[in-house]
């Protein structure tokens, strides 16, 4: 049996276009309207997912509403000979009216009741910007589109980058905690210090007190003769 018309209305419908320059992630929207009076439930696909990040890639779209679905390039060494032959499906089926399972929705439905749309991708220059791709292009064998080896290897280095940096914070909570507990090493040392000293003057001012008390006798005493 044939498959179902798609219900759903795509806006653009056929082409996503990304637009350059591609050092950095380029998005595009896709718009997703339901003008049935039934939910509709959707799903996004790429023949490349390791190129995009979709969001939502999937969901229910209420009777009457719409879903603006981003489709984010990552970034890429682009080649203006390379032509794109990455796709989108949009993959949908109207919503039972009593689900609570969408990803069972999806399992158990049948052939005859999904529906799909086919979008092809294309990459564009700026047109300001044509002159300085034909100079800094590097020729189509060394500037190939990223192939999974060297995603996954991109991935690893920013996974190593991570952890440099998490050990870097650790040596610096590190450092900081010796240095605090130097600080309090010194603190009861300087203390110490601080009390020798009071203590040290205590005695000097004591000894200069005996010393007056027993010159006042003396010359208390000779005065005393003196009188008798």
């Amino acid at each position: 049996m044939a498959r179902a018309e798609q219900v759903l209305v795509l806006e653009p419908q056929h082409e996503l276009k990304f637009r350059g320059p591609f050092t950095d992630v380029i998005t595009a929207t896709l718009k997703l309207t339901n003008p049935t009076d039934r939910n509709v439930c959707f799903k996004v696909k790429t023949t490349a997912p390791r190129r995009y990040c979709v969001r939502p890639n999937s969901g229910v779209i209420d009777s009457g509403t719409s879903v603006n679905v981003s489709v984010m390039l990552q970034p890429f060494d682009y080649d203006p000979n390379e032509k794109s032959k990455h796709k989108f499906m949009v993959q949908s089926m109207l919503a039972p009216r009593d689900m609570t399972d969408m990803e069972g929705v999806w399992k158990e439905a049948k052939p005859e009741e999904l529906m799909d749309s086919k979008l092809r991708c294309t990459f564009e220059m700026p047109l300001e910007n044509d002159k300085t791709t034909e100079h800094s292009a590097l020729p189509k064998s060394a500037s190939a589109s990223l192939d999974d080896g060297e995603v996954k290897k991109i991935m690893e280095e920013c996974k190593q980058l991570q952890m440099e940096v998490q050990r870097l914070r650790e040596e610096n909570k590190q450092i900081r905690e010796n240095d605090g507990l130097r600080k309090r090493k010194v603190t009861p040392m300087a203390s110490h210090s601080n009390t020798m000293a009071a203590m040290t003057k205590d005695e000097g001012l004591s000894t200069r007190v005996l010393a007056l008390c027993l010159l006042f006798f003396v010359i208390g005493a000779i005065i005393g003769k003196l009188v008798l």
